[in-house]
């Protein structure tokens, strides 16, 4: 299964082995599937469909929305978990919205959707890209980006865990949900993690691991709002 491994809260590398939300929900998976082993295997946004059309994953566990324009080219299980979009900047920034981010220079993860966000929304925004989000927040809070567009949930945990000087600026920008992708066609498969995923909703093991990552968020409830 493919992840950035460079995502926290969602999945990065603890002591050198992958941790976070994204790989306990995948291995919770794999036991209730009967599959012995999950294999991670680091990638990026970038490469994840393609990496699934050409077989090299059996699946992304990584926090991919869900859009119309994926669907075309891969299979999504039902939604594991939602998201938002905000923006970060410097403690000291007087942006205060997306109105205030015209003609400034913006970070975004390479080939995610807040990156399409950013190139669709903000006006005449220089958009600088970068391999995950801890190297954009890290340049906002250096003073070389203006803001930084990632999500509120990722943002707070790197911002903490890494000691950056940024902060979330104003409302979400747009709320996404994500799902687990696979090759196209893959009908056993997508009923199988369809089934256990739901089994997790309601038995409340996606509650529990979702508290344990998320600050106590309840990912399940949430899911009953979309």
């Amino acid at each position: 299964m493919a992840q950035t491994q460079a995502n926290p809260p969602w999945n990065f590398l603890e002591n050198g082995k992958p941790a976070g939300y994204d790989v306990d929900v995948a291995n919770e998976l794999a036991r209730r599937m009967g599959i012995a082993k999950v294999e991670f295997v680091a990638s990026n946004f970038q490469s994840f469909i393609a990496g699934v059309q050409a077989g090299r994953f059996d699946a992304v566990v990584s926090g991919q929305t869900i859009t119309d324009e994926r669907k075309k080219q891969v299979d999504f299980s039902r939604p594991y978990e939602v998201n938002g979009i905000s923006i970060f900047v410097a403690s000291a920034s007087g942006i205060g919205g997306v109105a205030d981010l015209k003609g400034k220079k913006i970070a975004v993860t390479a080939g995610t959707t807040q990156a399409a966000f950013a190139k669709k929304t903000i006006p005449d925004a220089d958009i600088k890209t970068y391999d995950n989000a801890t190297l954009g927040l890290t340049e906002v809070g250096r003073g070389r980006a203006d803001a930084a567009l990632c999500s509120r949930f990722q943002g707070a945990f790197l911002a903490q865990k890494n000691g950056l000087a940024v902060k979330p600026a104003g409302p979400l920008l747009e709320s996404e949900v994500n799902g687990i992708s696979f090759a196209k066609g893959s009908t056993a498969f997508k009923q199988a993690v369809d089934k256990a995923l739901g089994d997790m909703i309601s038995d409340g093991t996606l509650a529990t691991i979702s508290r344990k990552w998320l600050g106590g968020l309840d990912m399940a409830e949430e899911l009953g709002k979309v």
